[in-house]
């Protein structure tokens, strides 16, 4: 099996411009994701995939590897699937968060581990350490699956709905948080980046359910392992709390 690692990092983030190349204690946060994910011996390459050439610059800087790819991609999985066209020998891509400077390279081995079975097509993670505070957070993806651990659904709504249940929903089900980790089969990821936007990703802001939508198998590893992502500027301090 030959897995390629991608790093999609984009400069020009609405919410934080530029954090890719953000410091944090002496490593911007591209090469704390970069020497992360280089734990792992599993990956015969890891890519960043960027739109700028100030990141393609640091990248050469530490020494990692970098392709340049399409600014008008719309998600991180469209930029995956543009780089992952470089590597047609490869088995399985795993899209790994360019903001997540944390990142623990066994999430991303759980990742890998699951596509020795070969039923898997895609799959990402999900954490059942979830309080009730969680549940009602729309920030927070509560994910449902079934019996072999494929995703039924995904919502930043608490599923599933407890108002008519009695006690406390902790107790009564197993909830799942989703931890935004994936990986594809590489033909799979093809077929992904092909399928038009639907409105029930739209209502959620979760370009997951698009491909539910269309009939794709999520499998669902669980994890007991969790890092903080920077989305925004003020996440920077928990960041730097954990190093």
């Amino acid at each position: 099996m030959k897995v390629i690692g991608i790093i999609p990092a984009r400069f020009g983030s609405s919410r934080f411009p530029g954090k890719p190349l953000i410091d944090l204690k002496g490593k911007t946060m591209i090469q704390r994701v970069y020497e992360g994910a280089k734990k792992s011996t599993l990956f015969s390459d890891i890519i960043v995939a960027t739109d700028d050439e100030r990141i393609v610059s640091e990248v050469e800087r530490f020494g990692g590897k970098s392709l340049m790819t399409k600014k008008s991609h719309p998600s991180g999985t469209d930029r995956c699937g543009e780089v992952a066209s470089h590597f047609p020998d490869a088995t399985v891509i795993v899209n790994i968060q360019g903001d997540e400077p944390l990142v623990d390279y066994r999430q991303l081995e759980a990742l890998i581990a699951a596509f020795e079975d070969p039923t898997t097509t895609i799959a990402t993670l999900g954490i059942k350490e979830i309080t009730l505070e969680d549940i009602n957070n729309p920030n927070r993806i509560k994910v449902v699956v079934n019996q072999a651990n494929n995703a039924l659904y995904f919502s930043r709504s608490a599923v599933p709905n407890f108002a008519n249940s009695k006690g406390n929903p902790l107790e009564i089900y197993p909830f799942y948080r989703h931890i935004g980790l994936y990986a594809y089969r590489s033909e799979i990821l093809k077929e992904l980046i092909e399928l038009q936007p639907t409105q029930l990703e739209a209502i959620e802001s979760l370009e997951q359910l698009r491909w539910l939508y269309y009939g794709y198998s999520i499998r669902v590893i669980e994890t007991t392992i969790e890092t903080p992502n920077i989305d925004v500027p003020e996440d920077v301090e928990k960041v730097l709390n954990f190093l």
